[in-house]
């Protein structure tokens, strides 16, 4: 496992979720097994794993919808169990499925969403008429939710979770599905909302998603987490090959290439040729040598490195190492 990082001097602030030890079975099958991680004040922590590996049943446990078998969880210091209240009334969530009342227009649903957080009525209008103008559904408030395209849907859930401007918000699969311009839109604004200082927990498959919007990920497989970490720390820590991407200006022999010191493996990929190595500074004067002393050119020469999707594949056991 690659442990958690609680000594990165960009930490930040306190904690506002804390995990320790959460346990939850399912008769004799152990869906979460003693799973342990905090999230940082003002980041946004992106949460993976595959089907089956106990991630929505962990964000469950964590919104107080799933009762725990064993462990805690806090959210901005307040027991999920002990004082759900207080803590909800710290977060809001966006579940992968449409929670919206269909047969209520989008503005019904803010309305009864202000109403079930305690807002009084203005201040629940005028929160909603941002809201609705920032994800371009304001021209179709007063349109009943049954007539939504799933991207309208999910803006409008997202809309209802924003409606008492919570300080964390959980969101699963948010674009999961979604038409380009809903995903840029709900990007964008998870954005801008972690700049105002929103904390974000985010449950994704999407590793696109993951290195443009996450400061951390954690990866739970099998009910335990493998690994928590920046996105850079975890792609070099799981893969210590390293690549180069080298071209010349005529072709080369394979053999010549796989012969040069410090050459664990060497590949064709269309015009260029990928390089294996544990040592890419000694296969760079490799190279630099090879090129003068058979007169070839290198046209191009980079470093490529692992990949979030490699990452993934090669901790959630998904592909062998």
């Amino acid at each position: 496992m690659i442990k958690e990082n609680r000594d990165d001097p960009s930490a930040g602030g306190p904690n506002v979720i804390e995990v320790e030890n959460l346990t939850k079975t399912f008769g004799a099958v152990t869906a979460v097994d003693c799973v342990s991680f905090h999230v940082r004040r003002g980041e946004i922590f992106g949460f993976l794993g595959p089907n089956g590996a106990g991630k929505t049943t962990t964000t469950r446990m964590l919104t107080g919808v799933v009762p725990m078998d064993g462990g805690s969880v806090r959210i901005f210091g307040h027991d999920i169990l002990k004082e759900p209240v207080q803590a909800k009334q710290r977060f809001g969530v966006v579940p992968e499925t449409s929670n919206a009342y269909v047969e209520l227009t989008a503005w019904q649903n803010l309305m009864l969403m202000g109403d079930l957080y305690g807002l009084d009525r203005a201040h629940s209008e005028r929160r909603s008429r941002e809201l609705l103008e920032t994800l371009g559904l304001y021209g179709r408030r007063d349109q009943k939710v049954r007539g939504y395209s799933k991207g309208m849907k999910q803006r409008l859930v997202l809309a209802m979770a924003l409606l008492h401007e919570p300080e964390l918000l959980f969101l699963d699969e948010p674009t999961s599905g979604l038409d380009v311009q809903s995903t840029q839109m709900i990007l964008v604004l998870l954005r801008e909302l972690n700049t105002d200082g929103t904390t974000i927990f985010l449950t994704t498959h999407n590793m696109e998603e993951v290195n443009r919007l996450c400061d951390r990920i954690g990866i739970i497989r099998a009910g335990k987490i493998v690994a928590i970490d920046a996105p850079e720390r975890l792609k070099t820590a799981i893969d210590r090959m390293h690549r180069l991407e080298v071209s010349f200006d005529r072709p080369v022999p394979a053999d010549a290439l796989a012969g040069l010191d410090g050459v664990a493996e060497a590949y064709r990929t269309g015009d260029k040729w990928r390089i294996v190595t544990e040592d890419p500074d000694l296969v760079i004067r490799s190279l630099v040598a090879f090129s003068g002393d058979c007169s070839v050119a290198i046209l191009t020469l980079n470093t490529l490195a692992p990949s979030l999707d490699e990452v993934f594949l090669r901790l959630t056991g998904e592909e062998q190492p």
